[in-house]
């Protein structure tokens, strides 16, 4: 059966693989904070942090490389099958630096965490998770520079299969290192971040194996057309740099979060990581059709067809905005039941009552965050697709200091609010955010905006 040009079919034969992929992804962090909750109190407390901020330095780095994927789709669209090849080089070297970058960062865990103000034995936990992640961090940059050879073509399912393998691999390794069961010694936090770089190692090399092939070498030059070509690293960062920091400050108003609420104490704090990580289950999806919109896009505007461009961002927001309203009515309806996933009561331990009663009120509030945060992703997936990058990266910052920073400390240093202020400071921010990328797309701007 022939796909229609333009269709559901098509962006759901793009998208979905990716969104799966993101599950894959999702699941190990999900599965991850599910064994630290159930370790140790501390464990998960330090998790989330440490943990957003490590992807928050990773995501300066990622946010490149991941938009090789627009790259790759503008010059797949334009017929300009031989310059993939010297684009997936580019993030190749690009991935080394960051690579060195990330170990020097890593000798930074102890300032900043002391900044967050966490108890003691958080802060402890906090640095040896943090320094693992940057050590290992150059895997998982260099994995999303050989993902985009796909996924700008729109070759979505090796993408998805190569990330669940990754689960897969990384699920039992996880559980094992962090409660030290078969033969491996008991590591909690260490082991979890250990298994997690391990993980991220296989993914890079599955992708390597499938990339640099014959049949790829002779259609673009992915063996050959390996010299650095300055202009055109300077132009991926150029464009990709905007996208990369609008992703990084986006995730900054969240680790600055986390980071506030912890001041608020241990309970707060773990309310909110283990509420994040549920939201997670929502970003998924968001995240997925988002970058999939931008291969649909970026080569719909390759051959100049913008109104395939358009057809594929409305198709986008229907589907997110039906996925979003059954999340939120789950969240709405059963908060105490998903809440039981990470709070399960075992012998004579049972559920903080305290974390219960918060976490129930602030599932609630996520039912209302979700749809803000996936319309916002999926204006921002199509903008970045056309290459409209630098207006999206201002616009966040300015939101990010006078709508997150700003607010919120007056919140947490000036009054007593408490946790349910914090998150309604955070849906105010996601819908700020929801409202600028709506009204750039409006303004049609993208549509005579190309990075090739």
């Amino acid at each position: 059966m022939k796909m229609r040009a333009n269709g559901y079919q098509q962006l759901f034969a793009v998208s979905l693989p990716l969104v799966f992929s993101m599950a894959a992804t999702t699941v190990m962090e999900f599965t991850d904070r599910v064994f630290l909750a159930n370790y140790d109190l501390d464990a998960i407390a330090a998790a989330l942090p440490a943990g957003i901020a490590a992807f928050l330095v990773l995501t300066l780095f990622t946010g490149v490389t991941t938009y090789l994927n627009v790259f790759v789709a503008q010059y797949t669209g334009a017929g300009e099958f031989r310059r993939v090849g010297p684009c997936l080089w580019q993030g190749i070297y690009f991935s080394l630096l960051a690579a060195a970058l990330l170990a020097v960062v890593s000798l930074a865990a102890e300032p900043i965490f002391q900044w967050g103000g966490h108890a003691p034995e958080v802060q402890r936990l906090e640095r040896i998770y943090f320094r693992i992640l940057c050590l290992g961090g150059g895997f998982n940059v260099l994995g999303t520079c050989l993902a985009s050879f796909f996924t700008g073509r729109g070759k979505t399912r090796p993408v998805l299969l190569i990330n669940v393998i990754g689960m897969a691999f990384n699920i039992p390794l996880d559980y094992a290192l962090i409660n030290g069961v078969w033969f491996f010694p008991e590591m909690g936090i260490r082991g979890a971040g250990i298994a997690t770089v391990c993980a991220w190692s296989l993914v890079a090399l599955l992708f390597a194996i499938l990339v640099f092939d014959a049949g790829n070498e002779r259609r673009y030059g992915v063996l050959t057309r390996r010299t650095f070509d300055a202009e055109l690293f300077g132009r991926i960062i150029r464009k990709g740099g905007p996208a990369a920091l609008q992703f990084t400050l986006d995730v900054l108003a969240f680790t600055f979060f986390v980071f506030m609420v912890g001041r608020l104490g241990t309970v707060e704090l773990a309310v909110s990581n283990i509420a994040l990580s549920i939201q997670s289950i929502a970003f998924m999806p968001a995240f997925g059709f988002s970058m999939g919109l931008s291969t649909l896009v970026g080569q719909a505007l390759g051959r100049n067809d913008v109104g395939a461009a358009q057809r594929f961002t409305s198709q986008t927001v229907k589907v997110l905005l039906a996925y979003t309203l059954l999340l939120g009515l789950l969240f709405i309806a059963a908060p105490k039941w998903i809440l039981g996933i990470f709070v399960m009561e075992t012998g004579s331990r049972a559920p903080d009552p305290q974390l219960l009663a918060q976490g129930i009120v602030i599932m609630r509030i996520m039912a209302l965050f979700i749809a803000f945060d996936a319309m916002y992703f999926t204006f921002i997936g199509a903008l970045k697709g056309a290459g409209d990058t630098r207006f999206i990266m201002g616009s966040i910052g300015l939101a990010t200091l006078f709508v997150m920073v700003l607010p919120l400390t007056l919140v947490v240093f000036f009054t007593d609010w408490g946790l349910y202020a914090c998150w309604g400071n955070l849906t105010l921010y996601v819908l700020t955010l929801f409202t600028v990328s709506l009204w750039r797309y409006r303004q049609g701007k993208w549509k005579k905006i190309r990075v090739i």
